[in-house]
């Protein structure tokens, strides 16, 4: 079973296994919101490289970018800006190789692939910026659905370490299984050994001193309505 390739399943996408949808479809008889949940985090990202992009922003890295699907994240920004430059970071390099042959850039732009750990900041970093970012000029850190995966001292060193490492105006993104979900990442423990929740003061605490962009830190997708829904914010 692979995260990415449920993922993949849940977003409607074709590159998983019968293990993959076994297991999503043990996922959805016990929490059925959960497929659209997945969508709404995609949609979610797309939003948030749509304002990025419009305020500025011509960089981003995606973290733990996940198998490629329908707006990916060179494709919302360089609809907007051509010119942007994008860096897909994962660790799985069959996902890897499935971006460098789709996740292709605009001419007046860039891609880049970077295989490593979410954790891995130094080597993330080191190999972004052979791929084209300047970590000079800000850089979006996107982060989501991807914490919850980490156990928490393996993941508040890395946004740590991603806000020490980017210029100011750089901006963070997030999301991240909030406490309605503790059955879905206890099923995803079972399985993988990966999967936890945090409570919103907890994923506050990984955007530092931080400001938030408004509406903050809420529910997806952006209106508090139900407990089993993601946390997810923008800063």
């Amino acid at each position: 079973m692979s995260i990415a390739r449920v993922y993949d399943y849940f977003n409607g996408g074709k590159d998983n296994y019968t293990v993959d949808r076994e297991f999503a479809a043990e996922l959805t008889r016990d929490h059925p919101y959960l497929p659209s949940l997945v969508r709404d985090n995609r949609a979610f990202l797309k939003r948030a490289v749509s304002f990025l992009a419009h305020v500025g922003i011509r960089q981003f890295l995606d973290i733990g970018t996940g198998l490629p699907t329908q707006e990916n994240v060179h494709e919302v920004a360089q609809r907007i800006a051509p010119e942007s430059r994008i860096v897909y970071v994962d660790c799985d390099p069959t996902v890897l190789t499935h971006a460098r042959a789709l996740l292709t850039s605009a001419p007046e732009g860039r891609t880049g692939y970077v295989e490593a750990d979410a954790r891995d900041v130094e080597t993330i970093v080191r190999e972004a910026t052979a791929a084209g970012i300047d970590f000079t000029r800000p850089v979006a850190v996107l982060l989501l659905a991807i914490l919850h995966f980490l156990p928490d001292e393996d993941a508040t060193a890395p946004t740590a370490a991603f806000r020490a490492a980017v210029a100011d105006g750089s901006p963070l993104v997030i999301s991240h299984g909030a406490p309605g979900m503790r059955a879905v990442a206890d099923a995803y423990q079972k399985v993988s050994g990966t999967g936890t929740v945090r409570e919103p003061e907890q994923i506050r605490a990984f955007f530092g001193d931080w400001d938030l962009y408004e509406p903050g830190l809420v529910p997806l997708p952006g209106v508090p309505q139900k407990k089993h829904q993601d946390i997810s914010s923008l800063t």
